[in-house]
């Protein structure tokens, strides 16, 4: 029953954030090339995805009925929205998706962690819970190598979203009769007192902030990078699927290391790990700047979301699910700030290297302000 559980989150968050939230980025560079988007009005359709994944994140935070819909509309509102993506085109509509996507993938994340952390927990396998976060590394990994496939066979961006809606469905529908349903969701008969958050929760908080608007960046343009700078080059393909691949293996080594040191420790040197990788991918203008960065950043993506999770729940143990919320709340809200910044950097410097930088110096404040704890 736990590997059951286990499982089916990891393929959720495989479809609402991996597939569903994540395609844009291999999808910027067709997109632009059929015209659809410019860079400029790439980073506005990439900020009301964040928009919306806010919105997502902050109701789920919220929520004390229909969560088991939520949870439902999570997942299979990816699946619909990724499909109905081959069908529109141009910024507004494309926004629109991206928008609703984005609230999608708020209540998905929160929610499946939250539903699978405490099912692992009661099935007494909570070791398990680090594993579900493999799940949106590993739907980059796969939309990242189907991209290559796409790219190399020279279709339209509308085919490859159609692409990528299908595979979703497929790894939805093996998994749909497990997802919770109305009143399965644990609720508690007596509710805790309310979260008051300390110097310690204050800069988690702040610090996951950080490394939403430190990472997002490249995330989102990686794949635009490699395909500007090296045009011809049929490797410059693999740097997204290196990023999902990356994550992976980060969660893995996450998990071998998970008895080494202390959890806001390991989040620190994680978040500056990444902050490596952003400078990498700026001062190395070859191929191999551009893997290193790919390497590093993604390899602390899904860590960052983890060690930031479980980091909270030590210190908040009875507030997981308004904990989750709340944390995921303020790393949209940093994903908001990063498109605006390329937005702007796109617009006066005509690339994207300023705002990098600026990306780099956020992450490794973030890891600055978790590096000690305070209170016992």
């Amino acid at each position: 029953m736990a590997f059951r559980v286990a499982l089916s989150a990891f393929l959720s968050l495989v479809v609402a954030m991996g597939i569903g939230r994540f395609a844009f980025t291999p999808q910027v560079p067709l997109m632009i090339q059929d015209h659809q988007l410019t860079l400029t009005s790439a980073s506005l359709v990439a900020a009301l995805n964040y928009l919306g994944y806010l919105c997502g994140s902050f109701d789920a935070m919220r929520a004390h009925k229909r969560v088991e819909w939520r949870l439902q509309a999570g997942v299979w509102g990816a699946v619909i929205l990724t499909l109905l993506s081959a069908v529109v085109s141009g910024p507004w509509l494309h926004g629109l998706i991206r928008f609703l996507i984005g609230c999608a993938s708020g209540w998905g994340l929160v929610l499946i962690a939250a539903w699978s952390n405490e099912q692992l927990h009661h099935y007494g396998r909570p070791g398990l819970s680090a594993a579900v976060f493999a799940g949106p590394g590993t739907g980059i990994f796969l939309s990242g190598i189907l991209a290559v496939v796409l790219h190399a066979s020279g279709v339209s961006a509308a085919f490859a979203w159609a692409a990528y809606g299908l595979l979703a469905l497929l790894l939805v529908a093996g998994i749909a009769r497990f997802l919770p349903r109305t009143g399965q969701l644990h609720r508690p008969d007596q509710a805790p007192a309310p979260l008051v958050l300390n110097g310690d929760l204050k800069r988690l908080v702040l610090c996951y902030t950080l490394a939403g608007f430190g990472y997002i960046l490249p995330a989102t343009f990686m794949s635009q990078m490699a395909a500007a700078r090296f045009p011809d080059s049929a490797f410059a393909q693999f740097v997204w699927p290196v990023f999902g691949g990356a994550s992976v293996i980060g969660i893995v080594l996450g998990i071998m290391t998970r008895r080494w040191g202390s959890s806001h420790l390991r989040l620190a040197i994680v978040l500056w790990m990444q902050a490596l990788g952003v400078v990498a991918a700026i001062v190395m203008p070859s191929l191999n700047g551009l893997m290193l960065g790919a390497v590093l950043i993604g390899g602390g993506f899904l860590c960052v979301v983890q060690l930031a999770l479980q980091y909270g729940r030590e210190l908040a143990p009875h507030h997981a699910r308004y904990l989750a919320g709340l944390l995921t709340t303020g790393y949209a809200v940093g994903q908001l700030g990063g498109p605006l910044l390329s937005w702007i950097s796109s617009l006066l410097w005509h690339q994207l290297e300023p705002a990098l930088w600026v990306a780099g110096a956020g992450l490794i404040l973030a890891g600055m302000l978790v590096l000690r704890r305070r209170s016992a």
